[in-house]
């Protein structure tokens, strides 16, 4: 069905795509290329919400050359107004011959239109090329659209022995420089940064994206149910900080808004907010992707919710020891049948240390 070329010019267009990792959200990351002749006249990725789409700027860097090119884009067209008009108009506007689409737009109500539209005009159109690719890239985007909660990440760093930390809570530092810069990456490319009340209190945090070239800083959630959080906290330091509580008094309420905090008031869960009524609102407002660094209490509480989709495990070739902390305060199986399986995704050297992401079942 598709040609080698084919699968050459979709490669560049995901590779354009991932330049928006950081600063897309809550926008999807798109990349598009544009060959006629087997030359590339025209390419292009999403920036920022609110900015031209993929095939807007591609097409724009290919004139009146688009017309009979065909137009490889990552994510399918858009066939609707949204803040810009709809990506597919545009590309039957400038003539191409023919549209591959990575994927369909996950959203329920517009899936299928913005090819249904190119197909109604005469263009030739297919999707699925590359799929896979293009759905890891916008796996917060899709688990939005069609789940209406974000994609949420557990990141831990452990000793090889799992513990997080001493007995008297020294954590620090575990894993090497280059395993804490990757992390800055992995909250470059989130929403938000998720956090407990025990974490803030225990390891007072900044959470934000440090040493990695950004325009954006995500969004800091503090789980805090009784607004415990100091008014001087690190975390309130930048502007972007989100306290989910479920009740307390007007004094706290004050001292943390004239902190600069934004106060989220969530219905009452199992032992405090509701971590799964949390997600349904931040994936409201746009959220994609959470990362939540935070400590074996709040992990426990997310992964038996069945809120956590993924685990990375950072661990240092290191031992702690029996009475160290470890990763999570999970009750134990009943029996080894009933244990909770993951489905590794990646293992991988980052300096010194491991590096493994998995999936939640």
């Amino acid at each position: 069905m598709w040609s080698a070329d084919d699968y050459r010019y979709m490669a560049q267009a995901l590779q354009l795509a991932e330049r928006g990792l950081y600063t897309t959200s809550p926008n999807p990351r798109v990349g598009c290329v544009i060959v006629k002749n087997n030359i590339v006249i025209g390419a292009g990725w999403h920036q920022r919400a609110g900015e031209p789409h993929a095939e807007v700027l591609a097409l724009r860097q290919a004139g009146e050359s688009a017309r009979g090119a065909t137009a490889y884009v990552t994510l399918e067209p858009c066939g609707h107004f949204g803040r810009t008009p709809p990506c597919a108009d545009a590309l039957v506007n400038a003539g191409v011959a023919k549209v591959i689409a990575a994927m369909q737009d996950p959203n329920p109500e517009v899936a299928g239109s913005g090819l249904a539209r190119l197909a109604a005009a005469g263009i030739k159109t297919s999707c699925g090329l590359l799929e896979q690719q293009a759905r890891e890239l916008n796996i917060g985007f899709i688990q939005r659209m069609t789940r209406a909660r974000p994609w949420l990440r557990i990141k831990t760093a452990s000793s090889l022995d799992g513990k997080i930390a001493l007995s008297n809570g020294d954590s620090k530092w575990i894993t090497a420089a280059a395993a804490r810069l990757d992390v800055h990456r992995l909250r470059a490319r989130s929403c938000a940064i998720l956090t407990g009340i025990g974490t803030v209190l225990a390891d007072d945090p900044q959470l934000n994206v440090r040493d990695i070239e950004t325009s954006r800083q995500p969004f800091k959630i503090v789980v805090d149910s009784h607004l415990r959080t100091p008014a001087n906290a690190r975390i309130l330091q930048d502007k972007g900080t989100i306290i989910a509580y479920t009740q307390a008094d007007t004094n706290r309420q004050q001292q943390l808004i004239d902190a600069g905090a934004e106060l989220l008031q969530v219905q009452q869960g199992h032992g405090g907010v509701d971590l799964s009524a949390l997600l349904t609102i931040l994936a409201q407002r746009g959220v994609n992707e959470i990362m939540t660094e935070a400590g074996a209490h709040l992990n426990a509480s997310l992964i038996a919710a069945g809120l956590a989709d993924e685990w990375v495990m950072y661990m240092a070739p290191v031992l702690l020891g029996n009475t160290a902390r470890g990763l999570f305060t999970l009750p134990e199986p009943v029996s080894v049948a009933s244990r909770r399986v993951l489905n590794i995704q990646d293992i991988r050297q980052i300096g010194t240390d491991l590096r493994i992401t998995a999936h939640f079942q």
